[in-house]
């Protein structure tokens, strides 16, 4: 595992759940880090006190990903406050709500569509300049779902897809940007309870059933989340890329 202390991070979606969770153990790691988020300003500033409190480097800023010049304009932000990023963390993602294959209309498509890989690419094109500035490799993180991976649970049809998509779209990111020294890795949670996700779209007799089919015998945390993303994120000079991480408890196995 690499030393990520003074390394430089863009995160997405930082204020809550896997995002806040992955930000807190970066700052402990000793990077500095630009924080996005779309709602939930105060645990943004809350995470930033924290960082400079360390003695790191951090910020944050909001903007709607799903708009290109936003996305541009946060990442640009990030990269000139850094003097660079290192490592980029595409956490902004969701189910938006649930919907059956009979309800999914055109808007609620593009909506998932966009929430889940627009966003994607907008940040990661945005920063591609300062990744491949990074003098000792970079690396990318996507957050990808067990979804993805099992098509879900019912009423998840959009969501799954493209949550496959983001798996796809890593491992060809794996592939186009290795030349440049940019690895790029995607994580798939399965049932990680404490975050939005979760609070809003399973309820509690769903949880209990979906965790009688976990080996573990638990629901994760964001922090189980959170300890996988900042390996890979360390990976900045390692040698895995393309890879998806199952983070589930033993409930998919490949």
């Amino acid at each position: 595992m690499g030393n990520l202390k003074g390394k430089k991070v863009f995160i997405t979606g930082a204020e809550q759940g896997i995002g806040h969770a992955t930000t807190e153990r970066l700052i402990e790691a000793g990077c500095d880090v630009f924080i996005h988020h779309h709602s939930g300003e105060d645990a943004a500033r809350a995470l930033v006190e924290k960082a400079r409190a360390k003695g790191a480097k951090s910020n944050f800023q909001f903007a709607d990903l799903t708009v290109a010049e936003d996305a541009q304009a946060c990442v640009t932000a990030a990269g000139e406050y850094l003097g660079g990023i290192d490592i980029l963390i595409n956490n902004v993602g969701g189910i938006v709500a649930r919907k059956w294959l009979g309800e999914i209309d055109a808007s609620f498509w593009q909506k998932i569509w966009d929430v889940n890989l627009t966003t994607m690419l907008n940040v990661t094109q945005s920063a591609l300049p300062f990744l491949k500035e990074a003098t000792e490799g970079a690396s990318i993180v996507n957050l990808a779902s067990l979804a993805g991976r099992s098509g879900g649970h019912s009423g998840s049809l959009a969501y799954s897809a493209a949550k496959g998509a983001v798996l796809t779209w890593s491992r060809s990111l794996a592939a186009e940007l290795g030349e440049y020294g940019i690895r790029v890795n995607a994580v798939a949670p399965g049932l990680i309870l404490g975050t939005r996700f979760h609070d809003r779209h399973t309820t509690k007799d769903s949880a209990v059933e979906t965790i009688k089919t976990i080996p573990l015998a638990r629901a994760g945390s964001p922090d189980d989340v959170a300890r996988v993303i900042a390996f890979l994120a360390s990976e900045y000079d390692g040698f895995v890329s393309g890879a998806t991480v199952d983070i589930n408890g033993g409930v998919y196995r490949m």
